[in-house]
């Protein structure tokens, strides 16, 4: 079934709309939970959560990528779940390496308070552009490392990079978006 065939079947209220989603999508956002939260319980508990936050989005939203907005949740969903598990005490997870490591350049901006959306609308925007600039494969390695919160062992084994060449290309991306932000004024 295709991602349009699966928003009518939300649109007409259908019930079917989530079992269609879950067939289609369910392990990619399994995937995308297990890699911020390390546990299958958890993990699964956001994809149910997933599903619901995407039932009474859509409608009135029609997501014109589907795969993405039911990613957006999940990941959403799945850093709560982890920010309130580790609320007085840092795990040693990947979670909290990854979100160190860019935390060298950008500020913590998931708050959401709405004096902070300005900053976080021009902090998006200067990312989107510093991203588009680089090679493909640069931009695949910082998604799939701060976006995706991907372990270093597990990407590198995926492009057939050493471990060490994926630190070091990361390590100089920060510093590249960091003069960046420094450029466009964006404080951290």
């Amino acid at each position: 079934m295709n991602d349009q065939d699966i928003l009518d079947l939300y649109f007409a209220r259908s019930e079917s709309a989530i079992s269609a989603t879950n067939e289609k999508y369910g392990k990619y956002c399994h995937t995308v939970a297990m890699n911020i939260l390390y546990s299958h319980e958890d993990s699964e508990e956001c994809v149910n959560d997933t599903w619901l936050r995407a039932w009474g989005a859509i409608p009135p939203k029609r997501p014109a990528m589907l795969r993405t907005f039911l990613g957006k949740i999940t990941r959403n969903l799945a850093l709560n779940r982890w920010e309130h598990a580790h609320a007085d005490k840092r795990g040693k997870g990947e979670t909290a390496a990854a979100l160190d490591e860019l935390a060298e350049c950008v500020a913590d901006t998931r708050a959401g308070q709405p004096d902070q959306l300005p900053e976080q609308l021009a902090l998006t925007e200067c990312i989107n552009r510093f991203l588009e600039h680089q090679k493909p494969e640069n931009r695949k390695l910082f998604v799939r490392r701060y976006w995706y919160l991907s372990e270093i062992k597990e990407i590198a084994g995926d492009y057939g990079f050493t471990e060490s060449k994926v630190k070091m290309t990361l390590s100089r991306m920060r510093a590249q978006l960091m003069a960046e932000l420094e450029k466009e004024g964006i404080s951290c």
